[in-house]
């Protein structure tokens, strides 16, 4: 178990040895559960390794990761009309 303090924004520091434990990288995403007085953080994979194959992309964005997500949101959107 590990003790972490709590910033004015409400963020908290996971510890970098926890963190690889885990499998959170910087950038990377994870899922947050709230059970009555306990949260719960979830690695996430890699949403490039998820989708890797599945869009034909003619120039690669800096960071594939952000990319994915903003053409998920911009389809979600768009499904939703």
């Amino acid at each position: 178990m590990e003790v972490v303090k709590v910033d004015k924004k409400g963020r908290l520091l996971i510890p970098k040895s926890v963190r690889r434990k885990v499998g959170i990288k910087e950038g990377g995403f994870a899922k947050i559960e709230v059970n009555e007085k306990s949260i719960i953080i979830r690695s996430m994979d890699s949403i490039a390794d998820k989708y890797f194959g599945a869009f034909e992309i003619a120039k690669w964005p800096e960071d594939l990761d952000e990319f994915i997500v903003k053409v998920i949101k911009n389809w979600w959107t768009q499904k939703a009309i």
